[in-house]
């Protein structure tokens, strides 16, 4: 029998509830993903885990001490061209070159798409003055913390806007990157201004042209945007053939990454199968939010 509650407490506490859903603003994520743990919940948490590293640590720090376990959603790293991208990418056994348009973000309205490929678009405004204040409030100390206590940067307009960008949109292209080539070493500069920012870093792997049986072939793995359901996201291999040239595009499944995502979620909770997008791997995304943000010339 389904029930409804505005209270976090009585959500997580329910013997009904198996898996708890943490989709609310950013500035909760934490306390309610450490609610749940607490409760013994298996926590899917929407991305970002948490606006600072210290949040992040919490979560963990809860995780260790309860029955349940966090799984964070990155829909992108579920698309079945990216997996399959990722295992052609590991397969190779010599780097020649690497180009990633991951290190490029243009931010848009997403309303302007969502709204119109959404089955029943809602904008809900029955939000209490008081709810609005606690949000803005919770905001301005989650964002002090990683900004002047973790990345040593100056608070300013342009500052937090960057850091809620990161941890907002950006974390679902920093995040497959980071599968797919590896974990930055250092980023040697970033242009932040929004909406156009981007960044250039150094891998301790690195990505797409890659040597095969000294045969040269290319990978591209290609979103048109994740975040309208249906859209394909395609596998692009380039090689060569002979004395000719093959180009193969693959899409092995209809199934969105929100669609996988889940299915993975669920054999995580029924079949004990293991999840990649962990607590673990998201505070490696924080840690690149700081790179760049200190790249970006943000000087205390």
């Amino acid at each position: 029998m389904a029930s409804i509650t505005t209270e976090p407490q009585t959500l997580c506490a329910s013997p009904d509830v198996d898996v708890v859903f943490v989709i609310n603003s950013d500035e909760y994520h934490a306390d309610h993903a450490i609610l749940a743990l607490e409760n013994n919940k298996f926590v899917f948490v929407e991305k970002p885990l948490a606006l600072n590293v210290r949040d992040i640590e919490r979560i963990k720090s809860a995780e260790r001490n309860s029955n349940g376990k966090v799984m964070v959603g990155y829909m992108r790293r579920h698309a079945a061209a990216f997996v399959d991208g990722v295992k052609e990418i590991g397969g190779m056994d010599q780097v020649l070159s690497a180009r990633t348009d991951w290190s490029q973000d243009i931010i848009g309205p997403n309303s302007a798409f969502v709204s119109q490929s959404g089955t029943f678009p809602k904008r809900f405004t029955d939000i209490s003055p008081e709810d609005i204040e606690d949000k803005t409030t919770r905001a301005t100390e989650l964002v002090r913390q990683a900004l002047e206590s973790e990345c040593g940067v100056p608070i300013t307009k342009s500052s937090t806007t960057m850091w809620r960008i990161l941890g907002g949109l950006g974390s679902h292209d920093l995040s497959a990157m980071r599968e797919a080539l590896g974990m930055p070493t250092k980023v040697l500069g970033a242009n932040l201004g929004y909406p156009f920012w981007k960044w250039v870093n150094t891998q301790t792997l690195a990505e797409i042209v890659f040597s095969n049986n000294h045969e040269s072939i290319s990978v591209r793995i290609q979103y048109d945007t994740p975040y309208v359901k249906g859209l394909p996201t395609t596998l692009h291999i380039c090689e060569k053939d002979g004395d000719g040239y093959r180009e193969t595009i693959i899409r092995r499944t209809y199934e969105d990454p929100y669609t996988l995502q889940l299915k993975e979620l669920y054999n995580w909770v029924v079949h004990g199968t293991p999840v990649k997008t962990t607590a673990e791997d998201a505070e490696l995304d924080s840690h690149i939010f700081q790179m760049i943000m200190k790249a970006g010339g943000y000087k205390a």
